[in-house]
């Protein structure tokens, strides 16, 4: 970005976004920094994560002016440009399907520096612990378009697309609002089976089966032995009973998660490859394994971040000392003028 544009001092990056663009999903003409709390942004970068025409329809991005007019990406593909109004952009309405970027915006000002944030908490982890997923607030997941009456959350829509209910083992306990119950421990139901292994939450367990979803066939053609016949058993009426109650608040209109997400998102022939007797603890032994892998990654990078946080600060007071002389000399001369 900096060789690019040319950019004479240390840029930062003020934040960075992985955006789900589902069907129905939009924006028209605007600039990066057209809003007073995004005047900060100096350059945006976005990143394609998966194909037009392949994974999703529509969602094509638009110069107002200039050259490309328009991008029709494909995975690994990358756009930069300048966040203020040299570039207003849009993008079209998704039609079908998942439209997955990761976007990124860039500042000149280290004070909305995103590095210093994240150092600062990956810091607190040590190398030994397990990140287990830790859900926000339940407003975060609930998805409600204004013309319609109903909404779903999203974590359950996920499952719910590749063939999972949600089991709640709270239902007994009054005192709980519903939304409490998918930040407590769950279990996952398909097909009449219940598999007894807890998750800690509906995001815990959205991951382990996302995961699951994308090394399918990698860890089923793997040596490693699944010991599941004692962690899923025929699922009982009050269960059953337990599964619609939540859906019947979560999931209220089960149309209207396939028509937001797509048909693409996920196949029939996807959703019957999934099985609870694969969700065993081996599974989610690699998963854990990769979760790991990717935090002792961050953290082994920790040294190298601080010092280049470190270098960038330096350089920035360096700038605000050279700015203060120049003003200083500037109010010498203007003095002495008069």
């Amino acid at each position: 970005m900096e060789e690019t544009f040319g950019c004479e001092f240390e840029l930062f990056i003020e934040f960075t976004g992985l955006i789900s663009w589902c069907r129905g999903a939009s924006i028209g003409w605007h600039s990066d920094d057209n809003r007073q709390y995004l005047k900060q942004r100096d350059f945006s970068a976005v990143c394609y994560l998966n194909s037009y025409g392949k994974d999703f329809k529509g969602g094509l991005f638009r110069f107002q002016s200039g050259e490309p007019a328009t991008i029709s990406p494909s995975a690994g593909d990358a756009i930069m440009y300048t966040a203020d109004d040299r570039n207003i952009h849009s993008v079209d309405e998704v039609t079908d399907g998942e439209r997955l970027t990761l976007a990124m915006w860039f500042t000149r000002d280290s004070s909305h520096d995103e590095d210093s944030k994240l150092v600062s908490r990956l810091s607190q982890c040590a190398s030994h612990e397990f990140p287990l997923p830790l859900p926000a607030s339940a407003n975060m997941y609930w998805f409600c378009p204004h013309q319609h009456a109903n909404g779903f959350d999203i974590c359950v829509a996920r499952l719910h697309l590749l063939g999972f209910d949600v089991h709640s083992l709270q239902d007994n306990d009054r005192s709980l609002d519903s939304s409490e119950q998918l930040v407590r421990p769950i279990q996952l139901a398909k097909g009449g089976e219940l598999l007894t292994r807890e998750f800690t939450n509906v995001l815990h367990a959205l991951q382990v089966v996302q995961f699951y979803h994308w090394k399918a066939s990698e860890l089923k053609t793997s040596k490693v032995e699944y010991d599941t016949v004692e962690e899923v058993k025929a699922i009982s009426q009050p269960q059953v009973e337990t599964i619609n109650a939540l859906n019947a608040v979560f999931l209220p209109d089960k149309s209207l998660v396939t028509t937001i997400f797509g048909y693409s998102c996920s196949t029939g022939e996807e959703k019957d490859s999934l099985n609870l007797t694969d969700i065993s603890s081996a599974m989610i032994t690699s998963w854990e394994e990769y979760t790991c892998k990717l935090l002792k990654e961050l953290l082994s990078s920790l040294p190298q971040w601080k010092t280049y946080i470190k270098y960038a600060k330096d350089q920035c007071e360096c700038l605000a000392i050279y700015r203060m002389n120049s003003i200083v000399q500037g109010l010498l001369v203007s003095h002495a003028v008069l």
